[in-house]
């Protein structure tokens, strides 16, 4: 989850490994970090976790070895944020795999290309030598693998654009790699998202189930929005969104899904539907301890939003993250909010 609780030199805070490590505490079976920039110049937020360069590891190994001791796995999550980083927080201009005027993105020459996917893998190998138990690929949310995957946002006419199987290269070229370079039980994991930032539902289904039935990932995580909802292409409506992802064969390859997952009795619907596991956002957020809570009263009510400051702090976040949070509508309810500062309204996020 996004936080802003690292260095703006991509190294780790001592608040970014206690939030993480009470969650493992908590009984999460696999802990992932926030998007983890791979590239300087991938950064999106302030005080983003970064893992470009080989200074990173010695804090990320702290992270690592906090959460193989609350019995949790251990995950980076790889990101490079595209047309949707931050210029103001970045070296140069936005890159994405077409020019794009709403941003001022300009399209990625064969050689940049070719040096992000080498940067995706160098970033791999540094989660491994950190002592992590995998990565996960960030290819939801327009950020730079989402874009490549988007008819909307890529527009090449060379091999990385065009055909579904173009626009989905720079992905399984990258997982292709990390294959080669990390040892053969290193967890490697991918996450889309099927609608908005340019998806198109069908495109990301063939792609889904080409990563599922090759066998090259651990999993795969579906970014849904909301798990239960359905389509919002009309001809696709009748089912649940969901049920386009759990229908497809995925052999020893597990498949998750993430959205609006509040109470025990979402999770236990998700895994009654067949999904293999959920991912938890929010909710983890407000809850450092969900799984014991649900291991111990199936049937308990989560509260919901907004909470105080102080009870984030005692669920383990930071003052960073607590500030960062309050600047969305209606999360943190006592919290002095800056005149200045940035606020995040999540329905306009969504809207997007």
């Amino acid at each position: 989850m996004t936080n802003q609780q690292s260095h703006e030199d991509g190294t780790i805070t001592d608040d970014e490994i206690h939030w993480l490590k009470v969650r493992a505490e908590g009984g999460f079976g696999m802990i992932a970090t926030c998007a983890t920039h791979v590239h300087e110049n991938g950064k999106g937020f302030p005080g983003q976790l970064g893992i470009f360069s080989d200074v990173h590891i010695e804090g990320l190994a702290r992270l690592a070895t906090a959460l193989r001791s609350a019995s949790s796995l251990s995950c980076v999550q790889l990101y490079h944020g595209g047309m949707r980083a931050v210029p103001k927080l970045i070296n140069g201009q936005l890159i994405s795999p077409s020019d794009d005027s709403k941003t001022g993105a300009r399209a990625m020459s064969a050689v940049e290309i070719e040096d992000t996917i080498n940067h995706f893998v160098a970033a791999a190998v540094r989660a491994e030598k950190a002592g992590f138990d995998g990565v996960q690929l960030h290819g939801a949310h327009g950020y730079l693998i989402s874009a490549f995957l988007s008819k909307e946002f890529n527009r090449r006419e060379d091999d990385f654009g065009g055909s579904v199987g173009n626009r989905s290269r720079f992905l399984f070229e990258i997982v292709r790699r990390i294959r080669q370079r990390c040892r053969h039980d290193f967890q490697l994991g991918v996450r889309l998202s099927p609608e908005r930032f340019g998806q198109d539902l069908p495109d990301v289904i063939q792609v889904a189930q080409r990563l599922l039935s090759e066998g090259n990932i651990d999993y795969l995580d579906m970014s849904l929005w909301d798990a239960f909802k359905e389509p919002e292409d009309d001809k696709l409506k009748g089912r649940t969104l969901m049920s386009y992802f759990t229908e497809l064969e995925r052999g020893r390859t597990r498949l998750g899904v993430a959205g609006k997952l509040i109470r025990p009795s979402d999770v236990v619907r998700c895994i009654e539907s067949g999904a293999d596991y959920v991912s938890l956002g929010k909710v983890a957020v407000l809850y450092h301890d969900y799984p014991r809570k649900m291991e111990r009263d199936p049937e308990f009510e989560p509260d919901w939003l907004p909470v105080t400051a102080s009870y984030l702090r005692e669920q383990g976040l930071g003052e960073t993250f607590i500030a960062f949070l309050a600047t969305w509508t209606n999360f943190v309810s006592d919290y002095e909010v800056p005149a200045d500062a940035v606020r995040f309204d999540i329905g306009e996020y969504l809207k997007k």
